[in-house]
């Protein structure tokens, strides 16, 4: 076995062991204790540093920060309903929070997996897309879904590419893409 597939073997043999896990609210407090700063612009265009806001969707930034005491992906879970789609479900427990994850895969490679519980009762979801200032009827077909008859469930979405980056050790995610964009090709 050459160097490059040992690396892969670690990495899938990490993935077989349980994940870390923490909540939003345990990153939030972890970024601050750490002095991991949010960038935020002021009215008069420049940049000032301020503590993480609970609230706050994390960027790269914090999400490298995080994964630095981390050998394994982490599950960061129960995000601000605020930042997250209007199709997932609150945690009943706390309502400013949604049932919802991001899988964040350590060395750089970023959030690879995100997914949620989705809202399953009718009358909630037509409130949210109403909030939401969406326009009902492009949402009609999915109020049906509930209306008709639903089951509780999930969804997730995976970054291929970017689990793909990570698992092989690629150095930029351009390394993995199927048909990358060059800048004399723009379409596969």
């Amino acid at each position: 076995m050459n160097s490059q597939s040992l690396v892969v073997m670690s990495k899938l043999e990490a993935v077989r062991r349980p994940f870390y896990r923490m909540s939003y609210t345990e990153a939030v407090e972890w970024l601050n204790k750490n002095n991991v700063k949010l960038n935020k612009k002021q009215p008069d265009g420049t940049e000032i540093q301020i503590d993480f806001p609970w609230g706050e969707d994390f960027g790269a930034p914090q999400e490298e920060a995080i994964m630095q005491q981390f050998d394994k992906p982490c599950i960061i879970h129960r995000y601000p309903s605020e930042v997250k789609a209007f199709y997932m479900k609150r945690d009943p427990e706390n309502a400013k929070c949604a049932l919802a994850m991001d899988m964040l895969a350590p060395e750089g490679a970023g959030e690879i997996i995100g997914g949620s519980q989705r809202e399953d009762d009718h009358d909630a979801l037509l409130e949210r897309i109403l909030h939401e200032n969406l326009p009902q009827d492009a949402f009609q077909w999915y109020l049906d879904l509930r209306k008709y008859g639903s089951v509780p469930h999930s969804g997730f979405g995976l970054g291929v590419e970017r689990t793909v980056k990570w698992i092989t050790g690629a150095e930029h995610i351009r390394e993995v893409i199927p048909f990358p964009r060059m800048i004399y090709r723009i379409v596969p």
